[in-house]
């Protein structure tokens, strides 16, 4: 490789590694720096989020399908109303919320950027009442409110773009070329309900989700003997689901910590 070029990587590696927004996630105020647009993120989503629903088969129980959407958008005007009067009223017009029920055995539900959200059957056995499902929501809503997908994607962008200029031989530089090279890190196979969050995304979310639930009327106590019948469950679907998530014990241990403060936001239903 030509000295100059390899000197241009190396510029536009510090570039790419540098560049993009730094942001504040609500509640927890930790901050991280996102390299992939709201957006690229939301337009992601939709296009998957409308693929995943043409082959999924939506609940025929009306009672349950009902109570999803009940308390998700319950949850959803919580959460709007919380980062209107925090200082994220700028992030409300992001969020096009939906809620929906499957046919699908797994113990699971997953939410996309911009407030995709679904929820399999095979939860609710484990959920029981409305209270443990808010739990579930409001840790999925979590996971989108600190946009922990783009996170994700880039840290992958990131390391991928290291790994390019590491790798790579290269005779000329084409500047048309780097810069699509973000969006085919990001782009590349990335299925948005299938990602991995890190473990300290899924206590994050835990932490906030909590918070979510109370705001919404909901008693975070559940919280407690909700993971714990979680970690009893001994379904294949049900661990794979939990596999990045933290051990037992600790997230046990973790909500209990947090359960002062998201009794703070617990009013109860409002008739």
């Amino acid at each position: 490789m030509k000295k100059t070029s390899f000197i241009i990587l190396m510029l536009v590696a510090m570039l790419l590694a540098s560049c993009g927004t730094v942001s504040k996630v609500p509640i927890t105020g930790r901050t991280h720096r996102l390299s992939v647009t709201d957006e690229y993120m939301l337009s992601l989503s939709s296009q998957q989020y409308g693929e995943y629903m043409k082959k999924a088969k939506a609940s025929t129980n009306q009672a349950n399908t009902a109570m999803v959407k009940r308390v998700g958008q319950r949850l959803a005007n919580a959460v709007e109303t919380y980062l209107r009067n925090h200082g994220y009223a700028n992030e409300v017009k992001n969020f096009k919320w939906e809620f929906n029920l499957v046919q699908d055995k797994q113990v699971n539900a997953f939410c996309m950027p911009g407030g995709k959200i679904v929820v399999y059957e095979g939860i609710l056995p484990v959920t029981k009442d409305e209270a443990s499902l808010a739990i579930v929501l409001g840790h999925e809503i979590a996971h989108a409110v600190a946009k922990h997908s783009a996170e994700q994607l880039s840290k992958a962008q990131r390391a991928q773009t290291g790994l390019a200029i590491g790798g790579a031989v290269l005779s000329s530089v084409a500047g048309s070329e780097l810069g699509q090279l973000g969006t085919q890190v990001a782009s590349y196979g990335i299925q948005l309900s299938q990602l991995k969050y890190s473990r300290d995304n899924e206590s994050e979310a835990d932490h906030m989700g909590l918070i979510f639930a109370a705001m919404a009327g909901y008693d975070p106590a559940v919280a407690v003997t909700f993971w714990q019948r979680m970690a009893q469950s001994s379904t294949a679907t049900t661990a794979s689901w939990l596999s990045s998530h933290p051990s037992d014990a600790k997230r046990v241990k973790d909500i209990q910590g947090w359960l002062p403060e998201a009794q703070q936001y617990y009013k109860g239903i409002k008739k």
